[in-house]
């Protein structure tokens, strides 16, 4: 194969990918996939199929080696207009969307004729460029991989290997007395708002727990599966987030993800520093017109910030993080005080004023927060004053590099070892 991949590499990580997908759900508390399992029977994401599906397509794109013979400006280009028919396909389903909310529209399909023709067009045209646009952009990841380190023999293992798709909505369940995630599993990418709803009633009610249906924006199967996005800040910062999953994975940290919510934190918190570094170099050097801009997707923040409703010019007044904070904080004294009824009547009460304040937050409890509260590479938010966050990010300062950073914590198996771990010296 081209681009440097071998054959041995390319299907080793396909055989990882069907690892994680095997392992990745392994559940802390007996009983209860058994239990969830029964009421998502029809609503699990079907992993084993897209993987094969991506894995061909990984390989055709692997075989015609694109990106290896197109020169730098050609490949730029090739990111650059995909990106622009991602965000027309974007608008045109808006407007599509719109019409067939306006109850003054009364003929939707003639009305709407037009715009289906456009956004079947641009999704064909998309459709044709994502292979090589996903080419590009791993090549560019993994050249900075490289040059921070994060390598063996002068390749990332596994090698950086994305597909743009829908991807799975995520069903976390929290205990209702203390906020930790208990057991998660994916479901499939359609859910309308009215199935979460009923399937968060029926596991609340059924199971005694907090539950919540969450989206998200990448997922470290193999090849790495990231949806859809015309923001190429996050979309670099994501490849590179999903590559630390599966190069964690083969590491105790890693294959330790579900033993803990302190591990689970640790996890998303190192994918994230390391995302974002990776991220900001590979744009820097490839994309500099976009540097300085702020990273974001425009459907959904599926590492825990979501954008305001209506975005203004203006900086705003509402800070997003720390009423977040002060919300996670209240709720956790409210907790530890045995005061549940108050604590999920407080939390409702604070999803209203989000909402009030351009914040489009459907549930907010206890399992909101113990999704994301575990993405914690920046103070504040959802994490409150959990300790885990700002000790990863002490491990990061003291490191001398990305890679010594990623080696330290890689090696980790508990909290406990990751506050050792800042009190030794480094290498």
């Amino acid at each position: 194969m081209r681009r440097g991949v071998p054959a041995s590499a390319f299907w080793g990580g396909i055989a990882l990918g069907l690892l994680l997908i095997l392992t990745f759900s392994t559940p802390i508390a007996t009983g209860l996939p058994e239990k969830v399992g029964l009421l998502t029977s029809n609503l699990k994401f079907d992993f084993f199929t897209w993987t094969l599906n991506a894995a061909w397509v990984k390989l055709q794109q692997a075989s015609i080696g694109m990106p290896a013979y197109i020169g730098s400006e050609h490949r730029k280009r090739a990111v650059l207009d995909y990106l622009q028919v991602t965000r027309d396909l974007e608008e045109a389903e808006h407007q599509l969307d719109q019409i067939y909310a306006d109850p003054a529209i009364t003929d939707k399909e003639t009305t709407s004729a037009d715009l289906r023709r456009e956004s079947a067009d641009l999704l064909s045209r998309q459709q044709q460029l994502a292979p090589i646009a996903e080419g590009v952009l791993q090549a560019q990841v993994a050249e900075i991989l490289g040059e921070q380190g994060l390598t063996a023999d002068g390749q990332p293992i596994p090698a950086v290997m994305y597909h743009t798709s829908a991807t799975p909505n995520f069903l976390v369940l929290s205990a209702r007395e203390q906020i930790g995630t208990l057991y998660n599993t994916s479901l499939v990418a359609d859910m309308t708002v009215d199935q979460m709803q009923n399937l968060e009633t029926g596991v609340d009610q059924d199971l005694r727990v907090s539950s919540l249906v969450v989206p998200t924006g990448g997922i470290g199967a193999y090849p790495t599966m990231i949806m859809r996005t015309s923001d190429l800040r996050w979309l670099a910062q994501v490849i590179s987030h999903e590559w630390t999953h599966n190069y964690l994975y083969w590491h105790p940290l890693g294959s330790l993800y579900e033993k803990s919510p302190q591990l689970r934190t640790m996890n998303e918190t190192t994918a994230d520093i390391v995302g974002k570094e990776i991220g900001r170099r590979v744009i820097e050097r490839y994309y500099p017109e976009y540097a300085g801009l702020q990273a974001g997707p425009k459907q959904v923040a599926p590492l825990g910030a979501q954008a305001p409703r209506q975005p203004s010019q203006e900086p705003p007044a509402f800070d997003f993080r720390r009423e977040m904070h002060q919300t996670r904080v209240t709720a956790d004294q409210l907790l530890a005080e045995g005061r549940v009824a108050q604590a999920e009547a407080y939390m409702e009460k604070r999803r209203q004023l989000f909402w009030e304040n351009g914040y489009a937050i459907r549930k907010l409890n206890q399992a909101y927060f113990a999704f994301y509260g575990s993405y914690a590479d920046v103070p504040g938010g959802a994490a409150g004053e959990d300790p885990v966050g700002p000790a990863v990010r002490a491990l990061r300062r003291q490191s001398g590099s990305l890679a010594e950073f990623v080696d330290r914590m890689a090696g980790l198996t508990s909290f406990e070892a990751l506050q050792e771990a800042i009190e030794a010296p480094s290498n």
